[in-house]
């Protein structure tokens, strides 16, 4: 999502909330994520009540308690208050209130693997499932058929990833192919990953090498990227044997081609020197 203006004001206050939320230890985050992905569909397919829900000639209020009244007794007391901010909030369009509430479901989601130590295990998942993707026509066909019902997408995907991915992992990309509202397989799964690493207040970059990097060059990469950017950097590493100069390192819209002994001893320098 690229909120603008009262958007981004709005949204990021509801991250404040939801985190204030979340660091309670009783509130259950993967619940909170289902339900808020819940009201997204809700609101996804009901055109008119998300906008009344951003009307800007009715008072927050006014919205807030609509939002209490139709959500209660669907969703926790949790989910039902943070929904009533959100629509408090002044946004600049409805879908602006849609993208939004999608975002805190998959941060929620991502909340909950912090908790239990396995964030680091789902980011290194998404970016691998996305490489697969990208790299299976077939897959990519099948799950993003527009023809097919979302039951055959899910067990397709359950086929893919139960028992073999995070159970956080697998809800995430079952959301996201099940109900892609208008995304690309590949964007939504580079949104969910960047998120992923919001999560820590860190940076991805995107490492290609055409042969395998040892433990020792790792550290000195995501070392010296780290020192350069300022923010710890979690590193995605694929394997390209095509891969011009043999490393390719993509940091945000920055990309850094070379070899590698050159590139890394060229960032020491210039953090050092």
């Amino acid at each position: 999502m690229t909120a603008h203006g009262a958007s981004r004001e709005a949204l990021a206050a509801g991250r404040e909330r939801l985190d204030a939320l979340t660091d309670n230890t009783s509130v259950d985050a993967a619940k909170l994520a289902d339900e808020l992905a819940s009201v997204t569909a809700l609101l996804d397919r009901e055109v008119s009540l998300r906008r009344v829900l951003t009307d800007p000639a009715q008072s927050g209020e006014a919205k807030a308690q609509l939002a209490e009244r139709l959500l209660g007794g669907q969703v926790s007391g949790e989910t039902a208050d943070l929904v009533a901010g959100l629509v408090r909030s002044r946004w600049s369009s409805p879908r602006d209130l849609v993208d939004g509430l999608e975002q805190l479901a998959a941060t929620a989601d991502l909340t909950a693997a912090q908790k239990n130590g396995t964030l680091d295990s789902v980011e290194d998942e998404l970016f691998r499932f996305g490489r697969i993707v990208s790299s299976s026509t077939e897959l990519r066909a099948a799950l993003t058929d527009r023809a097919a019902v979302k039951a055959a997408k899910t067990e397709l995907l359950h086929s893919l990833l139960g028992g073999r991915a995070e159970p956080v992992t697998e809800r995430l990309v079952t959301r996201l192919v099940t109900a892609p509202r208008g995304r690309s397989l590949e964007g939504g799964l580079e949104s969910l990953s960047k998120l992923a690493a919001e999560r820590r207040s860190r940076m991805v970059a995107v490492v290609t090498s055409a042969v395998p990097l040892s433990d020792a060059q790792k550290q000195r990469l995501g070392g010296a990227l780290a020192k350069l950017y300022g923010r710890e950097m979690h590193l995605n590493l694929d394997v390209d044997p095509t891969v011009l100069g043999g490393i390719r390192v993509q940091v945000g819209d920055e990309i850094i081609n070379g070899s590698i002994a050159d590139r890394i001893d060229d960032a020491a320098r210039r953090v050092t020197g």
